[in-house]
């Protein structure tokens, strides 16, 4: 798996937030990355919420709450300032502790989970932010070394047999079902992680969107290791 130092035509990088929310997307670039050096302890930050579910979201207000050293207040003040400038921009982020995501298991050959390589649709134009402060990085898969999973023949043919309507209404089902959405990498393919402590913007699938949307998935997490995750 290639870090974010991959350059690959897709991927832009920029050196401010102004920079990475007033960057369009073109041609086949449809991530744009502020990279960043964060500075402060964000383990420190996880290790202060209780977990009673997969995913426990942060507000503002938990995060004032929160007792922390002095790197842990570093690491605090960044993700005040990166949910403040996100609010501003328009956006509604979403600061997560994830221990892990739930799994898909009602179609077992065709997982429709995060975990599964995908693209984020909107019937509006949108574009997906994230950044991973700490625990394994998201990735994404350019768009040559991907496939889209309802075209790959034996694919198709197992979710053929879950439908049974008139053949001229297998495509929608395809659609409603969140099935069109899902890619599977082609051989030899190189996922590019995000990396840590950088803020991404990603294409989308919406009306009107002049680029190919950003194939994307969360990553398997290290056995007892939380991520914490900002995500709209």
């Amino acid at each position: 798996m290639k870090d974010v130092p991959f350059s690959a035509t897709q991927i832009q990088y920029v050196t401010s937030f102004e920079k990475l929310v007033s960057t369009p997307f073109h041609g086949n670039t449809n991530a744009i990355c502020w990279k960043r050096e964060l500075t402060g302890n964000f383990s420190e930050i996880i290790s202060k919420i209780e977990l009673n579910e997969n995913i426990a979201e942060l507000n503002k207000e938990d995060l004032q709450k929160l007792q922390l050293s002095e790197q842990g207040q570093l690491a605090r003040e960044i993700l005040l300032n990166d949910l403040d400038l996100l609010k501003a921009h328009g956006a509604s982020p979403t600061l997560n502790v994830i221990g892990s995501y739930d799994r898909d298991e009602d179609y077992p050959f065709f997982p429709t989970d995060v975990y599964s390589f995908h693209v984020d649709r909107s019937p509006i134009p949108t574009d997906t932010f994230l950044c991973t402060y700490y625990g394994e990085p998201s990735e994404i898969l350019p768009n040559a070394q991907a496939e889209q999973k309802v075209l790959v023949p034996e694919i198709r043919n197992e979710l053929r047999k879950l439908y049974d309507g008139p053949d001229d209404g297998f495509e929608s089902f395809l659609s409603e079902h969140f099935f069109v959405l899902h890619y599977r990498a082609k051989p030899h393919a190189q996922p590019i992680s995000l990396g840590l402590g950088n803020l991404w913007k990603l294409a989308t699938d919406h009306p009107g969107s002049k680029v190919p949307p950003c194939i994307h998935r969360a990553p398997k997490e290290k056995m007892g290791e939380k991520r914490l995750l900002l995500i709209c």
